[in-house]
Parts: C-alpha cells; sequence; structure tokens
C-alpha cells in the first residue's frame, strides 16, 4: 500500500490528510495557534488543585488553571502523586497532585483529567499508575512474546510499559533506548514536581500535528508534502531530531498558482466529511447523525429498488446496497474520526445467510482501522452496534469549535 501524508494551513486552521493508495482516508484538524491561557492540550501535564469531590458520582473536580475545573476519576487517587496533601483520606478538597489531560474539552465542558501520567514515545509508552508490560494486539502474537519475555526484566511498582505498533519492524536495541529515554524523563518530571507551583504546566504536549506525525505508521510512507514554508520547516526540525532517517520523505509544496488543495482536492473532501450525508454508487446513501451519547448511520437505499420484482430480487438488491453501505460506513468512520459507540440500521434482510455475510465483510473492513474498532453484535432490532476508541475529537467537533471561534470574534 502506497501512503502519504498532506499537511496544509488553511483559514487559521493546520489540517493533516493522510491518504492511501491515492485516496484521503483520515483527515485531522486543529487550531494553527494552540498556545496561551485556556489552551489544553491532551497530554499536559499540570500541578492541579482539587477543587470539589462529588462521592455519589465518584468523581472530584481538579482546577489546573483558574476557573477550568476537570473531571478526574476517584479511582486514579491511589496511585496519584501528590505535592501536596490536606488530609487523611485518598483524596482531599485542597490536595495538589499531578494530573494529565486525557480528554480534550468538548463544548462546554473543561477537559478530563486523569492521576494516571503517560509518556509516550514512537515505539513505546510508560505509564505512571499502570505497571503492567503490554505490547500492541496489531503486532504478531510470536513478536508480542519475544516482546514480553525481553522487557520482563524491567517489571517494576512504579511504572509499566506498552510497546506501541510502530515498533514491529525496527530493532529491538531502538525501542530500549527510548524506553531507556522516556524512564528519564519520567523520573525527572516527579523528582522536579514537587517544588513547583500549583498550576504549573509540568510537560507540554506537542501541537496536534507533530502528535500525527509522532504517532503514524511510517510503513509504506512515501512522502509526507507542506503546504507552506513555516510548518515545514517546524516539522523538518521535529524530524531532524526524532526521524532523522525519515528527512528525505520531508517534501515542501509551495506553488501559488496550484495549491495543495487544488491538487489533491482536499477541501471538496473535508466539505463531504462534514455533510449529514454520503452516497453510495448504487444510487443509495448513509445518514450519519452524531449524538451526545452514540452516533447513528442510517443506510437508505435511495435510487436503487430493492422492492422491485420477485422476492429474491427484493433480497438481492437489500444485499447490494447493504454491502456497499458496510464499505462506506467504516470508510467514514475512520475519515471523520467518529469514536464511542456507533449504530449502523443496514436495510432489513429476510436471509439469515445473508445477515452472517454482511456481518462478517463489515468486520473485516472495521478490522483494517488503525484505531480499535469492534464489531461487539446485532440488535434482535436489525441494529448493528459498534465501538471505537476515542482518542481525539471527532472532526465535525473539530471544524465546529474553529466555526464557533470566528463567529464569537465577530
Amino acid at each position: 500500500m502506497e501512503r502519504k501524508i498532506l499537511i496544509e494551513k488553511r483559514d487559521n486552521r493546520i489540517r493533516t490528510y493522510f491518504l492511501e493508495d491515492g485516496d484521503i482516508v483520515e483527515i485531522h484538524s486543529s487550531a494553527a495557534e494552540e498556545t496561551g491561557a485556556g489552551c489544553h492540550r491532551l497530554g499536559d501535564v499540570y500541578v492541579g488543585k482539587v477543587k470539589n469531590i462529588v462521592p455519589n458520582i465518584g468523581a472530584a473536580f481538579i482546577e489546573i488553571e483558574k476557573g477550568v475545573n476537570c473531571y478526574y476519576d476517584m479511582k486514579d487517587a491511589e496511585n496519584s502523586f501528590f505535592t501536596h496533601k490536606s488530609g487523611r483520606k485518598a483524596l482531599c478538597i485542597g490536595d495538589e497532585l499531578i494530573v494529565q489531560i486525557s480528554r480534550e474539552a468538548v463544548k462546554t465542558k473543561a477537559p478530563t483529567v486523569t492521576g494516571n501520567i503517560s509518556f509516550t514515545g514512537r515505539y513505546a509508552v510508560l505509564t505512571h499508575g499502570n505497571t503492567r508490560i503490554g505490547v500492541s494486539s496489531k503486532i504478531p502474537k510470536s513478536l508480542r512474546e519475544e516482546y514480553k519475555e525481553k522487557l520482563s526484566g524491567l517489571q517494576n511498582n512504579r511504572f509499566g510499559i506498552i510497546v506501541r505498533t510502530n515498533a514491529r519492524d525496527v530493532p529491538f536495541q531502538d525501542v530500549l533506548s527510548e524506553i531507556s529515554a522516556l524512564r528519564e524523563e519520567y523520573n525527572g518530571l516527579f523528582r522536579n514536581a514537587s517544588s513547583r507551583k500549583c498550576f504549573s504546566c509540568l510537560k507540554s504536549a506537542p501541537p496536534s500535528y507533530i502528535l500525527d506525525l509522532k504517532n503514524v505508521y511510517m510503513d509504506g510512507m512515501k512522502e509526507i508534502i507542506i503546504g507552506e514554508k513555516e510548518l515545514y520547516t517546524r516539522i523538518q526540525s521535529y524530524f531532524r531530531t526524532e526521524l532523522p532517517d525519515k528527512l528525505s520523505i520531508l517534501k515542501l509544496y509551495d506553488d501559488p498558482s496550484f495549491p495543495l488543495d487544488k491538487l489533491y482536492s482536499t477541501q471538496t473532501v473535508l466539505e463531504k466529511a462534514l455533510k449529514e450525508r454520503a452516497w453510495l454508487k448504487t444510487g443509495g446513501y448513509l445518514i450519519i447523525q452524531p449524538t451526545e451519547a452514540l452516533t447513528v448511520i442510517d443506510v437508505n437505499s435511495g435510487k436503487t429498488a430493492v422492492r422491485a420484482g420477485s422476492r429474491s430480487g427484493s433480497e438481492e438488491g437489500a444485499m447490494k446496497v447493504n454491502l456497499e453501505a458496510a464499505r462506506e460506513a467504516a470508510r467514514q468512520i475512520r475519515l471523520r474520526n467518529l469514536s464511542g459507540i456507533i449504530i449502523v440500521d443496514f436495510i432489513n434482510m429476510d436471509s439469515e445467510e445473508n445477515t452472517r455475510q454482511l456481518l462478517r465483510e463489515f468486520r473485516s473492513l472495521l478490522a483494517n482501522d488503525p484505531i480499535q474498532t469492534s464489531l461487539v453484535d446485532i440488535t434482535p432490532l436489525g441494529l448493528v452496534e459498534i465501538t471505537r476508541k476515542k482518542v481525539r475529537r471527532p472532526l465535525y467537533e473539530e471544524e465546529n469549535c474553529h466555526l464557533q471561534a470566528g463567529t464569537e470574534a465577530l
């Protein structure tokens, strides 16, 4: 598979497009400037203060900046690192402790924070609070077992290690060297935390577009094309430090007569990915509706006649639309970065064998997603249940934040 990344700056946004065999399969969007008061990125680490405790929901609210109260799960308290303790209970109002943003702010909700601090590299993650040795399930089983055996000597009661998918094709020594560097960072942060004031930011996460490059699997990556000079310089600097062997794949595209968005139709793809309706080649379409609790994808036959003629013709037509809808739904879930609970309402079919075949095909398509995505079951009403791990905000939220900010500025 030939893979590319496009990065462009437009409308005060930096958008990253992932291409596989010429098709855009993912879009990530972030503000061009992610600094200053009120800007809290996924992965930032702070000295926070317990502002309130709500025992009936097992949560506390921790202030990381004046007026910014973040949700905190009380289960994290036993592993948290306190810089100041106000009482003998596991968690008390006034306690100061180290927390990390585990979920970005959404609409009117403040970020979610955790006491289980993670230090993320390209090949491994060091985890405070979770002391197990784990290996990505996307790494072949034999190599997973090999990693666990080789890293067993690092088992301890302070931190754990998770080997990432990116470690699949690199020498073990490279992974070990990165773990050593992460351990030094871990020790340094906790050593210095006690002398820092409340609300101090102990660790700032890199900008979102840098994290995208840090997390992406580089196997088969042909080129990373950047459509702005200053952005190119920043990314080049990061690659010199972190990925010097991949510097050659960075390309600056600065042709003002035919910009990057025209060359790859990025604006058109973005606009389609923000619409409620996604068309199928058969003439059917998907209606994609995110709600507060879950996302609903409704499959419609549209111009396809699935009811005309005999019962067998109707079943055949429904199956044809459903199979294409499964392919498009899997594509749209990744493209729009939908997460959490997703319900897909396919066109009803009478044949149980056709339903089983559809679910097999859909499960196989979802397995190709680099983010953990599972087809859970089909309900008695024929609704297919899917869960997808939330890594960052979905595309529509990223873009809506941008539009809301513009409206407020006016």
